[in-house]
């Protein structure tokens, strides 16, 4: 009985340890804490699902979640990812709230979002009628310039 208790017990162990071993999908969305994961630039507390963005390391599979698309450009150029242009973005779609490919995305600008950088993303079939839509390459461009803007006006105001 014993030799048959420790044998239940070795299986149950590696089949235990294994699970853990189990190979996640590369790249893809990680589940968001809503209200608990906290933005890695700013650090404020991501709640708003229409303009979450994550960031992943396509090496090591980390994810990087942030409250809005400006705070993740940026973070990228002060922190000097060196992985930056092969990392995987995803933004959420401001309509639906579905992740989708941030450098695939239609971005519109004016929006309300969490830091206050406007640009909301779509799909081409989400996107609003008549809107005036911007590539990936052109709301990063776009963001660093919002914050050259805002650090003269800070220095100023010094």
């Amino acid at each position: 009985m014993k030799k048959y208790s420790l044998w239940l017990l070795t299986a149950f162990f590696l089949i235990l340890g294994f699970s853990g071993c189990e190979k996640k999908p590369a790249g893809g969305a990680v589940q968001m804490h809503w209200d608990r994961d906290m933005c890695e630039r700013c650090k404020m507390a991501i709640s708003e699902r229409k303009f979450a963005v994550q960031i992943i390391e396509r090496v090591s599979g980390k994810a990087y979640k942030f409250d809005d698309l400006g705070c993740a450009v940026l973070w990228m150029d002060e922190e000097k990812i060196p992985w930056k242009k092969k990392a995987i973005l995803w933004v959420t779609d401001a309509k639906t709230g579905k992740w989708i490919d941030a450098r695939k995305a239609l971005y519109v600008s004016g929006a309300i979002t969490p830091m206050a950088f406007g640009f909301a993303a779509y799909t081409k079939e989400t996107l609003p009628k008549g809107a005036k839509v911007l590539d990936y390459a052109t709301v990063a461009k776009k963001i660093e310039e919002i914050e050259r803007s805002n650090s003269k006006k800070v220095k100023a105001f010094r």
